[in-house]
């Protein structure tokens, strides 16, 4: 089922963001390889089981991913993924892999004595989500899913070496201005270099550029606050050094992975969300996707990019998790 929609067809139709919220319960727990996860819980004690799976990876959770959920409805439970946000090391790479935190998701749970939960999950959060699901499948309720990446080498290609750059070439220089120009062939590579360098200042001005090139492209209409966000260091360090770590082992991932392995999931209620002009993960991802996996809910924005903190992409994943939560409580 494919349904297409625009935030600028009604201001009514718009969904706003639930309240803001603080959590009931937040902790660090051990997950191994001498990392510690951040984990919170808000909403419900004893609502719906809901897992908030944030994108980069790298990036961590903000605050506002809480008030996608309904609290009245919703356990929401949001972590930070390891050397993200307030996890512990930070920004460190040491067997930090996509393995790892599927098992991370799981160790969660069952601390969490949850048998099922909503897996949500946006950019990297959707690659995560689905490797999850598809190695646990029975401890899903429902996906929602959002700027979908699939982590494969052409969607890499894409944003950090030759595609997005055509889109825009002014911001794209300021991307490349860090790395020599004999080693701008292999731009994911040239950077890895420098975002495990010895040097602090290397580090720290190459993490910078590599988020700020994320941050201009990830809205249509451009936001300087996503890109502010995008270029703290407290966020830019993690991100980058992160990301890069993925890229260059191909996401821990092995060729389509994703894509072969989505029978396992076919039965579980699902809604891909996808910005129409998203240039960070772009629409052809989610579409192959879809044609894999036509069970689940198509729903393409037609005047969105990236970010889930766009008008019309929060508000079909508001919808979304409202109809979910319905769906899910229908069934006991």
């Amino acid at each position: 089922m494919i349904k297409h929609s625009s935030s600028g067809q009604s201001a009514s139709a718009l969904r706003s963001l639930y309240p803001k919220i603080e959590p009931f319960n937040h902790f660090y727990i051990p997950v191994g390889d001498g990392h510690e996860l951040y984990v919170e819980e808000c909403g419900r004690v004893d609502g719906i089981p809901a897992v908030f799976v944030h994108g980069g990876p790298g990036a961590g959770c903000e605050t506002y991913h809480r008030q996608l959920f309904d609290p009245d409805r919703y356990r929401i439970i949001l972590f930070d993924q390891r050397g993200a946000g307030r996890s512990r090391p930070y920004a460190n790479l040491e067997e930090n892999n996509t393995q790892a935190l599927v098992q991370d998701m799981e160790l969660i749970r069952r601390h969490l004595n949850i048998e099922r939960w909503l897996v949500f999950g946006g950019s990297w959060g959707s690659t995560l989500g689905l490797a999850y699901a598809e190695v646990y499948p029975e401890h899903v309720s429902a996906l929602v899913l959002r700027g979908i990446f699939l982590g494969r080498e052409k969607e890499i290609e894409w944003l950090y070496q030759k595609g997005a750059s055509f889109i825009y070439p002014d911001y794209w220089q300021d991307y490349l201005a860090p790395v020599p120009e004999s080693e701008r062939h292999e731009m994911v590579n040239a950077y890895y270099g420098q975002l495990t360098s010895e040097d602090k200042t290397t580090r720290e001005r190459a993490a910078q550029a590599w988020a700020t090139w994320e941050g201009r492209t990830a809205t249509l209409m451009g936001r300087q606050e996503v890109v502010d966000h995008f270029g703290d260091l407290s966020v830019a360090v993690s991100l980058a050094r992160i990301e890069c770590h993925y890229f260059m082992n191909n996401n821990f991932l092995t060729d389509n992975q994703l894509i072969r392995e989505v029978d396992r999931i076919r039965h579980i209620p699902a809604v891909i969300i996808q910005g129409r002009y998203d240039m960070v993960c772009p629409m052809e991802s989610a579409w192959e996707l879809h044609e894999a996996w036509p069970e689940a809910e198509f729903k393409v924005i037609a005047d969105a990019g990236h970010a889930a903190s766009e008008a019309g992409i929060s508000t079909a994943l508001i919808e979304a998790t409202d109809r979910f939560a319905k769906l899910i409580a229908a069934k006991g």
